[in-house]
């Protein structure tokens, strides 16, 4: 029979809690605004869906990357220490944490001046990089939740 669960230590449930909530939050506003970015051009209100979506990944996606991150970091100190042989899904972790960090940053800056600009072009770039963000992310979600190798 295999071991359906691993025990932990009880010090590890709240680092843990804060990179899983910050993780799923992240995911949540990367769609909201990858749709919302996309379908602005195609409604009555362009301008105030492309707020909306600025808004959105900039006061709710920022806390909940800085939260997935640091709550990473610190349940990767308690759990690995200083160890130099990571699992595989560590490695796709922070693969996805740091490009995707980095891709949001951009996204985040075009979708602002697409919002005060007005300007359609910038907005879907905009949502092209927040859903190739959320498709990475989904992989590590996979990846945290499968763990291969």
């Amino acid at each position: 029979m295999s071991v359906l669960a691993s025990i932990r230590p009880d010090s590890w449930n709240f680092p843990l809690f804060i990179h899983v909530l910050g993780a799923m939050v992240l995911i949540g506003v990367a769609a909201t605004g990858a749709v919302a970015e996309l379908v602005a051009t195609g409604t009555a209100e362009p301008a105030r869906v492309r707020r909306f979506a600025f808004r959105t990944l900039l006061f709710a996606g920022v806390p909940a990357y800085i939260a997935m991150r640091g709550g990473a970091a610190w349940i990767y100190s308690k759990e690995f220490g200083d160890s130099s042989d990571d699992p595989t899904w560590i490695g796709i972790g922070f693969i996805t944490a740091e490009g995707g960090g980095l891709l949001f940053l951009i996204a985040l800056i075009l979708a602002g001046i697409a919002s005060w600009k007005s300007k359609s072009g910038l907005g879907k770039a905009a949502g092209i990089i927040v859903g190739v963000c959320l498709v990475a992310w989904l992989v590590a979600v996979w990846a945290m939740g499968g763990k291969p190798g």
